[in-house]
């Protein structure tokens, strides 16, 4: 399986991941363009995309949805709830209705030869989900937008060869940053976005034997940055003696598309 991420932060989120035979999306949340552009990148036809899963409606993860998916005419997966938001948001109303399928908690389905499971996240959106993609005897685990994780999102991302993980912000600098207090809440609560050290936790759970690579995803541009979360996440780890190959745990870039990686 390859895996690129071709934007992620809190201004814009899409991933390509592709087996032999398929080429998918999860997330449109930049421009056509920025989509076409960061595929090209990787010697990816933008008419060879085969479906976008959405995660939910936020428009970091939804913004250029309408336009790329009309465009190459590729069907959208998400929950019901999030197909009924996506409809009533601006500039996505005209997206035809056959392009949308509606997926299901724990319900897996196959996308050719990509087998997807939708799972439940905590986040402030409705009915959101993250995804893992099973292909080639190879587990991508994708975990972003949740303001916790328990028992239930380890069970779905165990025995992944790969994690693309949220890492959204640091917690100083959160709270002392320039954000309203009901934001600040509303990130540090269980219906927000994971700290570099809750992240840390969660990966310390995940590590095993086949566990290849490890990537930090959708950093806050106000509340953390990229050497930061990389180191927060490697020293936790350390700490915790969960030992990982430092040189395979990479952070996803905001502006540019991430390498692309080979599982």
């Amino acid at each position: 399986m390859k895996f690129c991420s071709i934007a992620s932060g809190s201004s814009g989120n899409c991933i390509y991941v592709g087996s032999g035979s398929t080429n998918i999306l999860v997330d449109a949340g930049i421009s056509a363009k920025r989509i076409e552009n960061g595929l090209s990148e990787i010697d990816i036809r933008p008419d060879s995309i085969q479906g976008i899963l959405i995660t939910h409606e936020h428009s970091d993860h939804i913004s250029g949805l309408g336009v790329f998916a009309r465009r190459y005419n590729i069907p959208i997966y998400a929950t019901y709830e999030t197909i009924v938001a996506i409809r009533s948001s601006k500039g996505l109303s005209d997206i035809p209705d056959q392009l949308y399928h509606s997926v299901f908690p724990n319900e897996t389905f196959f996308i050719n030869d990509i087998m997807v499971e939708p799972y439940s996240t905590s986040h402030d959106a409705c009915n959101p989900v993250c995804y893992t993609l099973k292909a080639e005897g190879q587990k991508i685990g994708i975990a972003t937008d949740l303001g916790k994780y328990d028992d239930y999102v380890l069970s779905k991302l165990e025995s992944s060869d790969l994690l693309y993980v949220e890492a959204n912000h640091d917690v100083n600098m959160l709270m002392v940053g320039k954000y309203p207090y009901f934001l600040k809440q509303r990130i540090l609560s269980d219906k927000g976005h994971l700290s570099n050290d809750t992240s840390a936790d969660m990966i310390s759970k995940l590590i095993h034997p086949k566990l290849k690579n490890i990537i930090l995803a959708h950093l806050s541009k106000e509340n953390n940055y990229e050497e930061l979360a990389y180191e927060t996440v490697c020293c936790e780890l350390i700490n915790r003696g969960r030992s990982f190959p430092v040189e395979n745990i990479s952070v996803a870039h905001r502006d540019r598309i991430s390498e692309l990686v080979f599982i």
